[in-house]
């Protein structure tokens, strides 16, 4: 089948894309049934919450994605630009609210949504425009690179403000592969990279529970009641499903132990229930994802069409291992969910929406 431009979809990354949004809707049933139940009296609240909220959403912004032509969104990259800094400002007023913890959320009357997960959608396009059109001096350190870093560096900061660490610097991480793709010298992105680091590093030092984070990462066993807790729990999930699991519904540590078993804490579900195979499956769909997705980038038609494939999709895959690594004790707690897995309706509606620009472009591959 032929789309308006001549060719179809690339079939293989629409088939991944529509197995993570399956599993993850059959995912979160299970991870979040006994918890719906215990709160609110019906098992499939939050599923219900989801479909409602994330992928009705989601496919109106899949479908815009897939139909209109993606060389439209260069045109609105400005606007784009000025919305992701909007936004993430109006989060300090009173239309700013705080939900689950510490992130901020914007609340329109009774409508909330997160403003950082947006940004991730509107920051990219713009630095995809911006790169294409001044694909050149991406190599120079005064023309591309100090400007790229001051754009970047100022949504950043807005991020952490909120705070909203964990998505500056997955955001951050899919700029720079961005511009990587682009052509940008190793040293400059080096360099961006040690500088970004230096930063994270200051702010984990004066932040009491960023360094909590690190220090139960580092040593687990202490402070296990405490700091500790979080990923001693999901640990003991993964491990308790060995190889097969223990079966989907079950699980015993979703019910009153494992912190957030149904956004960031999932993936520990899926290893109790489906075991090692299930979260190998869940590895080797992503990479699936992110092979496919930089095929697409790579057939691109122009500079654009490929900065943005590229950048979208190392964003869902950094964010993905992200996940998964914290929940493995790989690396430290970040609280960012799974893609199109984890329960949060502005996450799945912003994911949909980037896998049907990158259909789009995939139907007007060289």
């Amino acid at each position: 089948m032929t789309g308006r431009f001549g060719k179809g979809p690339d079939y293989v990354f629409l088939g991944v894309l529509m197995i993570l949004l399956i599993f993850g809707l059959v995912m979160l049933a299970s991870a979040s049934g006994d918890l719906a139940k215990a709160q609110f009296g019906d098992s499939y609240y939050y599923l219900r919450h989801q479909i409602l909220t994330g992928l009705l959403l989601g496919l109106v912004g899949f479908l815009v994605g897939y139909i209109v032509n993606y060389r439209h969104w260069e045109k609105l990259a400005i606007w784009f630009l000025a919305a992701s800094i909007l936004i993430l400002l109006l989060v300090f007023t009173p239309l700013g609210v705080k939900l689950y913890g510490s992130e901020r959320w914007l609340d329109f009357n009774g409508i909330s949504f997160q403003p950082g997960e947006l940004v991730k959608l509107t920051f990219l396009i713009y630095l995809a425009s911006w790169l294409s059109r001044k694909s050149q001096r991406s190599k120079s350190w005064s023309e591309g690179f100090l400007p790229f870093l001051f754009v970047f560096g100022l949504v950043a900061v807005l991020l952490i403000l909120q705070p909203s660490t964990s998505t500056a610097v997955i955001l951050g991480a899919a700029s720079f592969v961005t511009y990587f793709t682009a052509g940008g010298r190793i040293k400059f992105l080096a360099a961006g990279g040690i500088l970004f680091l230096i930063a994270l590093i200051l702010l984990i030092a004066v932040t009491p529970y960023r360094l909590q984070r690190v220090l139960s990462f580092l040593n687990p066993q202490t402070n296990q009641l405490g700091a500790s807790y979080h990923i001693n729990q999901a640990l003991i999930a993964i491990g308790s499903g060995g190889l097969t699991g223990v079966g989907y519904g079950p699980s015993t540590t979703k019910l009153h132990y494992l912190p957030e078993p149904l956004s960031d804490s999932i993936f520990a579900v899926i290893g109790e229930e489906l075991g090692f195979l299930g979260a190998l499956f869940v590895i080797l769909i992503f990479l699936a994802f992110i092979w496919r997705g930089l095929k697409i980038a790579k057939r691109a038609p122009d500079d654009f069409g490929r900065f943005m494939a590229a950048g979208f999709t190392a964003l869902i895959g950094v964010q993905a291992f992200v996940n998964i690594g914290a929940i493995s004790g790989l690396i430290p707690l970040t609280g960012v969910p799974l893609p199109f897995v984890s329960y949060g309706g502005t996450a799945l509606a912003v994911f949909l929406t980037m896998g049907g620009i990158i259909l789009n472009i995939s139907r007007q591959r060289r």
